[in-house]
């Protein structure tokens, strides 16, 4: 028999869900104004980077909006969404999700092209460490999802391009969070196994090393319509459950 591992919660994570709450309960609605961050912060006794993080999840969720200058509003929303789960905030808004898929594909599958042409031995190994990272991290979640990000990163400074280093960072945040629904989908799904997964970024790595930058472009679009294709999933059975 398999067990989920239980972690505790992060600090955010529980304010997200604390206000979460209240605009399910009715404590505020659409249109009211939340307190400030630093009234925020003071109010659930935690620092202000927790309540920005909580703010950023909510937002994720369509939820509420920041208004520059004015301060941040809960937004009208359908019924049936705020019955999602607070762990599905990135999956909440699918245009969104799948505008980020193709920025991926777009942006990772140039980007691995240009690794394979200009990576360093020094790189390489960046991402060997990040690849055995990701083996060992034997149902440690959050271990797997920064091994993941890190060796996708690591394709992006061996490209040699600032330009694309500094696309990839600017939206690692977001890669970040698909990452860790789609492992978090994937791994607790009878589709595939973390051997499955580890041995994706694997195949990547390799065409990479023998400097074959048409199949490392390749097999880059076709792990990133793999996510596309679990997240899609998830999205339409999430949908059908809550209809």
């Amino acid at each position: 028999m398999q067990y989920k591992k239980i972690k505790p919660k992060k600090i955010y994570e529980e304010v997200a869900e604390a206000i979460h709450d209240m605009i399910r309960s009715g404590q505020v609605g659409p249109g009211d104004k939340l307190d400030s961050v630093q009234q925020l912060a003071e109010n659930f006794q935690v620092g202000r980077s927790a309540i920005r993080e909580a703010l950023t999840a909510l937002r994720a969720m369509g939820l509420i909006e920041i208004r520059q200058g004015e301060g941040t509003y809960v937004k009208e929303f359908e019924p049936e969404q705020i019955s999602f789960p607070l762990s599905t905030a990135i999956l909440m808004n699918a245009e969104d999700t799948a505008h980020l898929l193709e920025v991926r594909k777009i942006l990772e599958a140039g980007t691995v092209f240009c690794a394979a042409q200009k990576r360093t031995d020094h790189q390489l190994q960046s991402m060997e460490d990040a690849l055995k990272e990701m083996k060992s991290a034997n149902g440690d979640e959050e271990l797997g999802e920064k091994a993941d990000l890190q060796f996708h990163l690591a394709i992006a400074e061996s490209s040699q391009n600032p330009l694309l280093i500094s696309l990839m960072n600017h939206v690692s945040g977001l890669i970040g969070e698909t990452m860790k629904e789609t492992r978090r989908l994937w791994l607790y799904s009878k589709q595939t196994t973390t051997d499955r997964l580890h041995d994706e970024h694997y195949a990547i790595y390799q065409a990479i090393k023998d400097q074959d930058a048409e199949k490392a472009r390749g097999l880059m679009i076709t792990h990133i319509e793999n996510v596309e294709d679990i997240l899609h999933k998830f999205i339409h059975q999430a949908k059908t459950t809550h209809l």
